[in-house]
């Protein structure tokens, strides 16, 4: 991509590229934020779970008055031998024992309360005992008792289409998850050492057909979004973006600290990611804010801060639509506990965006100026602080010169200012 001028506004350029000619189009739009809830961490992904539980925690998110757009249903929906969730992967049927009406039941009582479902696949990984494993070993690669399930071979690229594309039917799903967390090199450089001179043929060949696989999936299910997900975030390269976008960029999640770093690096990038929140604090729910957010909490718990959630919801509600925006840091990148870093997204058309800023909890400092950037100079701009309510009026000359003064109170804390345009 030829660029001039400096590196943020390459970057910017990148990002508006992404969105412009790169992000896929379910019927036809962009993919909007989206907030989706799992109940993962309270049964092993979905290893312990049951419909029972599914609709329950369903139906406590609504009677909390979050109106959730996806449940999500990750690994473990299948069969299994009472392991883990890997023990069957390659059994891809609802466990009839925990869902015997299978996981239709959970998607139309979602969908009667308007949630939509996410259901999770990991098609490239292939365990002992599998209905893969012990039916057609012959469409896979390797001898183990893991092996890797080969989208170069017509006949079982054939098959896994048309299987998955009939479980979305049958089970009513409105979001595909593919996910990827096998060592996929070593099974290619196995096979390709059967044709010493066919040196990376194996890997072209599945690559071709996994590339297929998700395109076809697509054709049959236009107005579907599909999630890459690839052990957390292992998959981010154009062709799977041009396709699909990560609900759940990383498996190191949660963290404060980290999330931020990621949310500072991959936004320069990729710009429609996902995080999850476990806590209901404004630094957690914050560090972790981004177009896709999943609640990752115990909605058992009727004495939990609610309220502060739905606070929370409503002014991400608010900002949302300006991630579609450009993306400015304004501070330097750190993991380091006792410094600040922040951001700001920014829609140069419509002149609104966001900005956050991070007092993490080792810093000494509470007051301190950061520099904004992208906004018109000429133009004057109204910034609130979305806890407060209050609003401020600034000369954008102002902001780009001297910027702006952040006053924290306690640490850690963050910030969240919204950024409107004077009317003229």
């Amino acid at each position: 991509m030829f660029w001039q001028g400096n590196r943020e506004g390459a970057q910017n350029q990148w990002r508006r590229w992404m969105y412009d000619h790169n992000l896929p189009r379910p019927g036809g739009g962009l993919p909007e934020p989206i907030l989706e809830a799992a109940s993962s961490a309270f049964f092993a992904e979905m290893f312990h779970a049951t419909d029972k539980d599914q609709i329950e925690f369903i139906d406590r998110y609504l009677e909390e008055g979050i109106q959730l757009d996806y449940w999500w249903m990750d690994a473990g929906w299948y069969p299994n031998k009472g392991g883990s969730w890997q023990d069957l992967l390659g059994t891809w049927y609802p466990d009839p024992k925990r869902y015997p009406n299978g996981l239709r039941a959970i998607s139309d009582h979602a969908h009667s309360k308007g949630v939509k479902t996410l259901l999770w696949f990991e098609p490239e990984r292939v365990t002992e005992g599998s209905w893969i494993y012990e039916h057609h070993p012959e469409w896979t690669l390797g001898t183990g008792p893991t092996r890797f399930f080969n989208y170069g071979n017509p006949e079982a690229l054939e098959w896994m289409t048309d299987h998955v594309d009939s479980l979305l039917k049958s089970e009513d799903i409105d979001l595909y998850r593919q996910d990827f967390a096998v060592m996929s090199a070593s099974f290619w450089d196995e096979a390709d050492r059967q044709q010493p001179d066919r040196q990376g043929i194996t890997e072209i060949k599945h690559v071709i057909g996994y590339l297929k696989y998700m395109d076809e999936l697509r054709r049959r299910h236009p107005e579907m979004l599909i999630d890459i997900c690839a052990a957390g975030g292992k998959r981010l390269e154009l062709e799977n973006l041009r396709r699909a976008v990560p609900l759940w960029r990383s498996d190191y999640a949660f963290e404060p600290r980290g999330v931020q770093g990621q949310t500072y690096g991959l936004s320069e990038w990729i710009p429609f990611t996902g995080a999850g929140v476990n806590r209901i604090t404004a630094y957690d729910f914050r560090s972790n804010m981004s177009p896709s957010i999943v609640l990752n909490l115990d909605a058992r718990i009727k004495d939990a801060d609610y309220p502060l959630l739905r606070k929370l919801l409503a002014q991400w509600e608010e900002i949302r639509d300006d991630y579609r925006g450009d993306f400015y840091p304004l501070t330097e990148y750190s993991l380091q506990n006792d410094v600040w870093i922040g951001w700001m997204f920014f829609r140069p058309e419509t002149g609104t965006g966001f900005i956050q800023m991070f007092n993490r909890a080792e810093s000494i400092y509470d007051s301190g100026v950061c520099r904004l950037k992208g906004i018109d100079r000429e133009k004057s701009y109204r910034i609130t602080d979305m806890d407060s309510g209050r609003s401020e009026t600034y000369d954008g000359a102002r902001l780009l010169d001297k910027g702006l003064r952040f006053n924290f109170t306690q640490a850690p804390e963050a910030k969240l200012l919204r950024i409107e345009p004077c009317e003229e």
